[in-house]
C-alpha cells in the first residue's frame, strides 16, 4: 500500500504550465504558468486517490494511476520520473 509521502514530491504537466508540489504533511502549493502559488491548500491522499482542498474552499480530486496523476482533466508527470 502507498502512503502520502509516495506521492510527495512535484508533479508537472507535460508542457510545465501547471505544477502540483505536494508536501510532506497534507499541504499543497501549485504554480501555473508564471504565476507562483497561484493555489495552496490542504490534500489527503486515500490509496491511489488525491482530495484537495484549497484555501478558499473549492475542491477538487483526481487518482494516481501507474506513477500518473489524473486530475480535472490534466494529466501530470512526477519530475524526475519517466
Amino acid at each position: 500500500m502507498k502512503t502520502d509521502t509516495d506521492y510527495t514530491g512535484m508533479w508537472v504537466t507535460r508542457d510545465g504550465y501547471i505544477r502540483h508540489h505536494l508536501l510532506p504533511g497534507g499541504r499543497y502549493d501549485e504554480a501555473r504558468g508564471n504565476r507562483q502559488s497561484a493555489y495552496q491548500g490542504n490534500y489527503t491522499i486515500t490509496g491511489n486517490h488525491i482530495d484537495y482542498v484549497d484555501d478558499t474552499g473549492f475542491t477538487a480530486d483526481g487518482d494516481f494511476r501507474d506513477g500518473i496523476l489524473y486530475h480535472a482533466g490534466m494529466i501530470l508527470y512526477r519530475e524526475g520520473k519517466s
